[in-house]
């Protein structure tokens, strides 16, 4: 009997799991191998010694005869090796599917893709059920010190809040989640170390020298996932610069351009990373979590009921609302539509001070002044202060590193702004409050969560293993919080959109249209 095999992988597809169907010999006197040398031989040349589980060494007989020999084997890739973790009758290669996720302090991101075709099948989001520990990382962090039953609470969490949205996909697509194959997921240094149930404390506490960076692959199921293949965490570089941000890299290609980028992304923690193929500068720092809403007294997620655009039309504020109906709080791009609204029409000063005088619409509200937004919905002084704290930091990682580095503005092609809050915030408010640098707008990128995209091009391709690790090794990293003048360059940027206004021409432009100049 003539021996064949066949995959429906797409060119260009290699990895983290295969799928190939095979037509062999049956045992004869002649050719007695063992059923597990059978398959192994035809499968040697292309993927070397391969480990076959228990588990699939128990199902050899009696499929294989009952299937005549027709079978379909599924390999994984461990890290290092090729394991046969399970094995059907006939030709099932068009049931082919692996995961990716991002892994972040508020929110997870989980994605189906088809192993064949390179294709997102699916993909559903929630809310991380560490929160519950904690709203901010450093609570969770407190929490699991030195408590070992604590630390397998976080860990749990972690688990199930995966599992919950594995259940959601499964139920969308029909698609079992013990079908399918590998998980490639990247998150920063803490998630990580919460993920695999470890004491988080030393990623913030000095010498900062963490548990891991380079975690090694392990068993889906040993973690507690349904999943037959291996979980592969992206690896971070320090304590505050972790996977998510390796994943970003990968995510743009910024480690294999000509031209000169700067790739920047603001959650909890601010991480800035500028370069090309040639080298690659990283820095990392505390940023806050105002950009996601996290301090605001009436901020919420991107999702139905959240102001998301803000226009100012004299006294009227024009708001837009997810899902039509009744706005809630506001997100992230409608804070930044908001500070920006207010500042261009005189509502708050340079200092971000509300200036009651100008508009009604602002009022003394709870001790503090505050600017009515939408029915019942108020942004407060408090909440434009911690803004700019956030947005200061930002500002700063890029301007002292683009010095260290001897750069300008002038030299950088490409701006890339990561992160899920990046996706939606207009480019000009952006600009117009400081966040962003005063460049062409086509210079700035919006790439959208690069933690998640990332983990889609590592799961569907495993050569980018090596070329992270070789970038681990050509990475510079600065760590903002020992940089002796950081808080005194942030001071100058917590003006709006900068103490220094001749670096923001276009928005000086534009104030002068208004007759603020």
């Amino acid at each position: 009997m003539k021996i064949r095999k066949e995959e429906r992988r797409s060119p260009g597809i290699n990895g983290w799991s295969r799928k190939i169907y095979m037509e062999l010999p049956g045992p004869t006197e002649e050719d007695f191998v063992s059923d597990q040398e059978r398959i192994l031989r035809e499968l040697r040349e292309e993927f070397g010694e391969i480990h076959c589980s228990l588990k699939v060494l128990k199902k050899f007989y009696p499929l294989c005869y009952r299937a005549g020999w027709k079978i379909t084997v599924f390999l994984v890739w461990t890290g290092c090796q090729w394991e046969l973790v399970d094995i059907e009758a006939g030709d099932t290669t068009d049931c082919h599917y692996g995961v990716y996720a991002d892994l972040g302090s508020t929110t997870i991101a989980v994605a189906l893709a088809d192993m064949n075709t390179g294709k997102t099948v699916c993909e559903k989001s929630g809310f991380n059920q560490q929160i519950a520990f904690g709203q901010d990382i450093l609570s969770r962090i407190f929490y699991g010190k030195d408590q070992p039953e604590r630390m397998e609470e976080l860990r749990k969490a972690t688990i199930n809040s995966f599992l919950e949205l594995f259940r959601q996909i499964q139920e969308e697509t029909g698609i079992p989640s013990e079908k399918w194959g590998s998980l490639v997921l990247s998150g920063n240094t803490t998630m990580i170390h919460f993920l695999f149930g470890l004491d988080a404390f030393c990623v913030f506490s000095s010498p900062y020298a963490v548990r891991t960076l380079k975690p090694d692959c392990y068993s889906a199921k040993e973690l507690g996932f349904p999943n037959l293949g291996y979980v592969y965490c992206f690896p971070g570089q320090a304590n505050y610069l972790g996977g998510d941000i390796l994943s970003g890299i990968v995510a743009t290609d910024l480690y294999k351009q000509e031209e000169l980028c700067v790739f920047l992304d603001i959650g909890t923690n601010g991480e800035l990373v500028i370069g090309n193929k040639d080298f690659l500068v990283v820095g990392a720092g505390a940023a806050g979590p105002a950009l996601e809403g996290g301090v605001v007294k009436t901020g919420m997620r991107a999702e139905a009921g959240a102001v998301d655009w803000v226009k100012i039309c004299g006294q009227e504020v024009l708001v837009h609302v997810i899902g039509e109906g009744e706005a809630k709080g506001i997100c992230g791009s409608g804070i930044v539509d908001l500070l920006a609204q207010m500042f261009l029409n005189g509502w708050i000063d340079m200092k971000g001070k509300l200036q009651p005088e100008v508009s009604g619409r602002i009022v003394e509200q709870e001790g503090e002044l505050a600017a009515e937004y939408a029915p019942g919905l108020c942004f407060y002084q408090s909440d434009i202060e911690e803004f700019l704290k956030t947005k200061a930091a930002a500002g700063t990682m890029v301007e002292y590193m683009m010095n260290e580095v001897g750069l300008t503005m002038r030299d950088i092609k490409k701006f890339y702004v990561a992160g899920a809050f990046g996706t939606h915030i207009s480019k000009e408010s952006g600009v117009t409050i400081g966040l962003y640098p005063d460049i062409r707008r086509d210079k700035i990128v919006l790439p959208g969560n690069t933690s998640l995209l990332g983990a889609g091009k590592m799961l569907l391709n495993k050569e980018y293993q090596k070329d992270i690790l070789e970038l681990l090794e050509k990475m510079v990293y600065i760590q903002f919080g020992a940089v002796d003048n950081f808080v005194h360059l942030m001071a100058a940027a917590e003006a709006i959109p900068h103490t220094d206004l001749d670096r923001y021409p276009t928005v000086e432009a534009e104030l002068r249209r208004r007759g603020r100049g």
